[in-house]
């Protein structure tokens, strides 16, 4: 007789203290904090058939209401094809607007290309919002970290971000007349 066979292997001494159906408990049952199953259970509440509620994701008494106020099957498809067609009228609204306002933005663009060329190509010329210049990468050099942040943050064209909100009454600091902006060059 082999001796390997009467000796007890690694693997059944290693399997022995495992718990055979303890890939089937959920992991809210083993490390359960009352606070998030009480949140849990408010926002998502269990599909009871006993009670209507309001939030829950069933109620009995929607079949009868629907069924008292529209009898028949056909009354229904009919509300829902004009209601379909109700939507479709607005969302043909909706693009013919919106046409409309890409063909005068279309026709500006022509007309300031016949105007002026120069400003033609600055408004519709690419720009890298990150790409900086010799000058700004020199006047960086001497700044500080939080003027650094809002130069890099600051995209062109858009409005800035320091820029006070109009207010009825002064600031009770009063005003940084020492504060000028980062002066960005057009090209």
């Amino acid at each position: 007789m082999s001796t390997s066979v009467l000796k007890p292997t690694r693997l059944s001494f290693q399997t022995r203290g495992l718990s055979v159906r303890f890939y089937s408990t959920r992991k809210s049952e083993i490390n359960s904090d009352p606070q998030k199953d009480i949140i849990r259970r408010y926002l998502y509440p269990a599909n009871i058939r006993n009670k209507a509620t309001p939030t829950g994701t069933w109620r009995p008494d929607v079949a009868r209401a629907l069924q008292r106020a529209i009898p028949s099957v056909q009354a229904h498809e009919i509300i829902e094809r004009a209601w379909l067609l109700h939507q479709r009228h607005l969302r043909k609204k909706r693009e013919a607007e919106l046409q409309r306002k890409f063909e005068c933005m279309k026709q500006a663009m022509q007309e300031l290309e016949e105007i002026d060329s120069r400003l033609f190509r600055e408004a519709n010329k690419q720009e890298d919002p990150r790409a900086r210049s010799l000058a700004e990468v020199e006047a960086m050099k001497s700044m500080s970290e939080p003027e650094k942040r809002a130069v890099e943050s600051r995209v062109r064209g858009l409005f800035p971000r320091e820029l006070r909100v109009p207010a009825d009454t002064p600031p009770r600091n009063g005003w940084p007349f020492e504060w000028r902006a980062f002066p960005r060059p057009l090209a």
